[in-house]
């Protein structure tokens, strides 16, 4: 009999690591307040919010495992309004369930980014988004419920759109125009394919002996900028036009005047700077290796066209 696993969120993690569980034969419910997903045999697409308790135990009744990948406006407040909540409702009914939760993460508590950050490395960072993934990542430490949280760098591949790898690269490169990035085009920076990151997630969710730990996500070594772009422009077979960076400052300047960029600019620092993970341990640990990038290039660049996305 195929497992059953809950996904709650269908952004491009949460969508990803449901058509990787399906098309291993599993049987997938995916929840979302809107009903979407996958449309795949093995995937039952639910509409359900997860702050109801009564619909999240109708929602892992019978689940294995579950994978939260909810997300909420890129800006603190919202995250510190909504997140711990819904991360608690969800552990809580994943307990009564018998479930395992898995996470994922990002860098954004780590305390030492100037250092090769690694799963021994410091996950005590203090004030706005980078706090509250802290304050996450304590939360789950203490729950009574078995957890594992899988850190990604940026993403990039199928369906993802916000992310700087994401369109903001993407519909510049595609379309032949300059390319602006911020930061710098030339510090190294880790860079995490999502299918590599869903692979990590459903393995740990598999394993036992790889619970109740922060793992990082199979990626490859740090590249720059520039060089993800370069990389999706040979992809599709396009010349790359060329690459700018708006420095860190100017967002900072920039942000005193716009929220959005605000929150853009809190996180400069990562580009400003090599910005490096290493999945050393956890590559060993899942027996898993990250995807080569001209093959993981070639496979975002073909969704970006097959799905018309600008």
């Amino acid at each position: 009999m195929s497992e059953i696993y809950v996904v709650t969120g269908a952004g491009p993690v949460g969508w990803t690591i449901a058509e990787q569980l399906a098309d291993q034969g599993n049987t997938v419910r995916i929840a979302t307040r809107s009903g979407s997903g996958p449309d795949h045999r093995f995937v039952e697409r639910v509409t359900a919010d997860v702050q109801d308790p009564a619909a999240l135990r109708r929602l892992m009744a019978g689940a294995t495992a579950v994978f939260h990948c909810i997300h909420a406006a890129y800006n603190a407040k919202d995250w510190e309004a909504e997140l711990p909540r819904a991360e608690q409702k969800v552990l809580a009914a994943a307990k009564d369930a018998g479930a395992v939760v898995i996470f994922p993460e990002s860098l954004y508590s780590y305390s030492e980014p100037g250092r090769v950050m690694t799963e021994a490395s410091p996950r005590s960072a203090t004030g706005g988004k980078r706090g509250v993934r802290t304050a996450l990542l304590a939360a789950r430490a203490v729950s009574a419920t078995h957890t594992v949280s899988v850190v990604a760098g940026d993403f990039f591949g199928p369906r993802v759109l916000m992310a700087h790898g994401g369109e903001r690269m993407l519909s510049a490169v595609l379309s032949g125009k300059r390319l602006q990035v911020i930061g710098s085009t030339r510090q190294p920076h880790s860079f995490t394919y999502v299918p590599d990151l869903a692979a990590a997630m459903i393995r740990a969710a598999q394993a036992p002996e790889l619970w109740n730990k922060v793992w990082h996500a199979p990626t490859l070594p740090a590249i720059t900028q520039r060089q993800l772009a370069a990389s999706f422009a040979d992809a599709a077979g396009v010349p790359l036009k060329g690459v700018s960076a708006i420095p860190g400052p100017v967002m900072r300047l920039a942000g005193l005047f716009s929220a959005d960029l605000r929150e853009i600019a809190e996180m400069a620092y990562q580009f400003e700077k090599p910005f490096v993970m290493d999945s050393t341990a956890s590559e060993a640990a899942f027996g898993l290796k990250p995807t080569p990038l001209p093959d993981a290039a070639a496979a975002t660049v073909g969704w970006w066209r097959a799905s018309g996305a600008k």
